[in-house]
């Protein structure tokens, strides 16, 4: 019977926070079958390690500390580099320039936009890994900084300190400003 109650009672959890985990292994990929296959693996963990959860932190700090050491992983395993499959798939923008009426501009801005996007990410990628966790898991999460904290067993001062040089490096990359 108390494993049946385990059962269900992580059924629930997983139901309650696998589109956040599946979210933030997304972002951080940029790559939906790496993303659904690290889901898949943080909830397995996850499973396998349910019984010794004490509950000294909320399962979704929990499950992201253990999404974030399988992304961890896989960027240390694998060094992958999505910018470049992006770099390598993207239209060349003064090609697709060629494409365009002169009189849309709607287009070429969404183009404009969509070059913005990809020099954003390329930024991201460039940042430590904890910089690009941190950046990630406020910006595409929009966890506060005390859940982020929670999530990567940071200090609050810490992650502020993670994120500010983040943003100043993506900001610089961008911009050329400090």
């Amino acid at each position: 019977m108390a494993h049946e109650i385990a059962a269900d009672e992580f059924s629930t959890v997983v139901t309650a926070h696998r589109q956040q985990i599946f979210r933030f292994l997304l972002s951080s990929t940029r790559d939906i079958d790496l993303a659904e296959t690290l889901t898949q693996e943080c909830f397995l963990k996850a499973h396998r390690n349910w019984a010794s959860f004490r509950g000294e932190s909320s399962a979704m700090t929990w499950l992201m500390r253990i999404a974030i050491n399988l992304q961890k992983d896989h960027w240390r395993n694998r060094r992958l580099q999505f910018w470049r499959q992006t770099q390598n798939n993207s239209v060349d923008l003064d090609e697709a320039s060629e494409w365009l009426p002169s009189g849309e501009s709607s287009a070429e801005q969404k183009l404009l936009a969509q070059e913005r996007v990809g020099q954003v990410w390329k930024a991201v990628e460039g940042l430590s890994e904890r910089q690009r966790t941190v950046f990630l898991l406020r910006y595409v999460e929009e966890l506060e900084l005390s859940e982020i904290a929670g999530s990567t067993g940071l200090n609050e001062g810490t992650v502020k300190a993670h994120l500010s040089r983040a943003l100043a490096r993506v900001r610089m990359q961008l911009g050329g400003k400090r």
